[in-house]
C-alpha cells in the first residue's frame, strides 16, 4: 500500500487519524480493530532509516524514535509503530 493510498483510505475511514511528519517513506498501511478507529501504521525500522537519512546517527535516531515519536501520545488518532523481530 502506498503512502498516498493509506492517506486516501484513512480520509474515508478515520479523518481524525494522525500522520507523522516527514516519515511517509515508513508509512506501510492501516490497522483495524473491532470498535476502534482505523489508524496509520509506520514501520519502526524504516522510521529510524528516515532519521538516519536526515543526518542522525543510528543510535540518536533510535533515541529520537523512542522518546519523541513512540513516546508521544496525541490522542485517539495516534499512529501505530510496527516493530518486526529480527
Amino acid at each position: 500500500m502506498t503512502p498516498a493510498a493509506v492517506r486516501e483510505l484513512l480520509s474515508e475511514e478515520n479523518p481524525d487519524a494522525l500522520f507523522a511528519d516527514g516519515l511517509d517513506e515508513a508509512l506501510v498501511g492501516v490497522a483495524r480493530r473491532c470498535g476502534q478507529p482505523t489508524l496509520a501504521v509506520y514501520d519502526y525500522e524504516k522510521c529510524v532509516e528516515c532519521f538516519v537519512g536526515q543526518g542522525m546517527s543510528h543510535e540518536d535516531a533510535i533515541e529520537w524514535m523512542e522518546f519523541n515519536v513512540v513516546g508521544a501520545w496525541l490522542g485517539e488518532g495516534t499512529p501505530i509503530w510496527l516493530c518486526r523481530p529480527e
